[in-house]
C-alpha cells in the first residue's frame, strides 16, 4: 500500500506544480483583442500561445513519463531505489543460461527486480520478488561457522 501511496503522491504533487505553472502562464500571455465583439480563445488563434501550450504539454509528458520510469525501480516495501543491476542470461545460449535479463535487488534485501531484455513473445512484465529477511539468514549462516 505504501509502495502505491508514493506513487499517488508524486503524480499529485506533479499535477499541482503543473496546475501552478498553467495558471502563471495564462496570466502572463496577453488576451487577443475582441473581434467583432467575440473573445477567442487564444489556443488555436495566437500562435505564441499554442506554441507555448505546445511545449508545457510536452515537458508535462515528460516529467509524467520519468515519475513512472523512477517508481518501477523502487523496492515494494520500503521505496529506496533498487541497486546493484545484475546482467544474467545469454542470447545465443539461452538453453542453457536463460534469456537475458537484468536483476536489480534492494539494498537492504526486501526484494529482486527481475526485467527481461530481450521479449520475444511479446511484453512482459518485470517480476518483483520478496525475500524474507536475508540479513538474518547471513547472520545465522556466519554465526554457525563460528
Amino acid at each position: 500500500m505504501k509502495y502505491w501511496g508514493l506513487l499517488v503522491a508524486k503524480l499529485m504533487g506533479a499535477g499541482a506544480v503543473f496546475a501552478a505553472v498553467r495558471f502563471i502562464l495564462l496570466e502572463l500571455m496577453p488576451r487577443p483583442a475582441p473581434l467583432f465583439n467575440v473573445v477567442h480563445e487564444p489556443f488555436g488563434h495566437n500562435l505564441g500561445y499554442t506554441l507555448l501550450m505546445m511545449f508545457f504539454f510536452w515537458i508535462a509528458a515528460g516529467v509524467l513519463w520519468a515519475i513512472i520510469w523512477d517508481h518501477r525501480y523502487r523496492c515494494r516495501t520500503c521505496m529506496i531505489r533498487l541497486r546493484m543491476p545484475l546482467d544474467t542470461g545469454s542470447i545465443g545460449a539461452h538453453f542453457l543460461m536463460g534469456l537475458p535479463r537484468t536483476e536489480y535487488i534492494c539494498p537492504f534485501g526486501h526484494g529482486t527486480l527481475k526485467i527481461e531484455e530481450l521479449q520475444i513473445t511479446g511484453h512482459s512484465e518485470p517480476a518483483w520478488q520478496p525475500h524474507e529477511d536475508i540479513w538474518k539468514e547471513l547472520l545465522s549462516l556466519e554465526e554457525s561457522k563460528k
